[in-house]
């Protein structure tokens, strides 16, 4: 009886720090969230106020600006969500690894030529991987993103991936400063931006790769390229 009772109340006080846990990564994420909301809020309320002051500055464009970075994190929260709550479903199916990189380098393409940063894919054999093709590209694309943004007009972001008989092996990096060693253990949280992050992003595209690799019994990982540069890898096991 004594051991039961010891074993209920254990139960009880991990149930309690669990629900407390939750509560605090949800006050948190709330936190966050507002924080993301109020940088653009803000700049549209001044962009219309210098609307009415002056007619010579492109505030429209500002403000569109802004509105497009909204519509980017209220995108990004509800696919978060989705994922959170076991509710997205994948529906996995054999592609091919080079596929899925030009794939996504191609949907990313105005992208690459507004920043002059060239995308570097070679055809490595036969590679095929069992996933969702669309939410794997989506991931990818969030990768070749963050490259882009760390890359100089004329650099280029490089992609590879081997095969070996337990896993697909598939690495993307640039040719920047790569990453602030205090930034790596931090990467794939919610809302996390380095020291040295620009102001179009939101901190959600790296989880949000992370979230889809690993609902597909994947492994996502980043570290500085010995070349240089930030690099991510993805392991598919096969």
């Amino acid at each position: 009886m004594q051991d039961e009772i010891y074993k209920t109340v254990t139960t009880l006080y991990q149930t309690r720090d669990e629900a407390l846990a939750a509560r605090n990564r949800f006050a948190e994420n709330l936190a966050n969230i507002a924080h993301q909301l109020k940088t653009p809020i803000t700049a549209i309320s001044l962009a219309v106020q210098m609307m009415k002051e002056s007619s010579l500055a492109d505030y429209p464009g500002r403000i569109k600006r802004q509105l497009d970075r909204l519509v980017r994190l209220e995108e990004a929260l509800m696919l978060l969500s989705r994922i959170d709550s076991g509710t997205l479903v994948l529906k996995r199916e054999a592609a091919d690894v080079f596929t899925v990189l030009t794939l996504a380098s191609e949907n990313l393409q105005e992208l690459f030529a507004n920043a002059g940063v060239t995308a570097d894919i070679p055809e490595m054999g036969e590679a095929r991987i069992c996933v969702d093709l669309e939410w794997t590209m989506e991931a990818v694309m969030n990768l070749l993103k963050n490259c882009i943004e760390a890359s100089e007009a004329g650099e280029t972001v490089h992609c590879a991936y081997e095969k070996n008989p337990l896993y697909v092996r598939i690495r993307i990096w640039d040719e920047g400063n790569g990453f602030a060693r205090e930034d790596i253990p931090r990467l794939f949280e919610r809302f996390y931006r380095g020291k040295d992050g620009k102001d179009t992003g939101i901190g959600i595209g790296l989880p949000l790769a992370k979230a889809i690799v690993e609902m597909q019994e994947g492994v996502l990982s980043a570290y500085n390229h010995k070349k240089g540069g930030a690099c991510f890898e993805m392991r598919f096991y096969t």
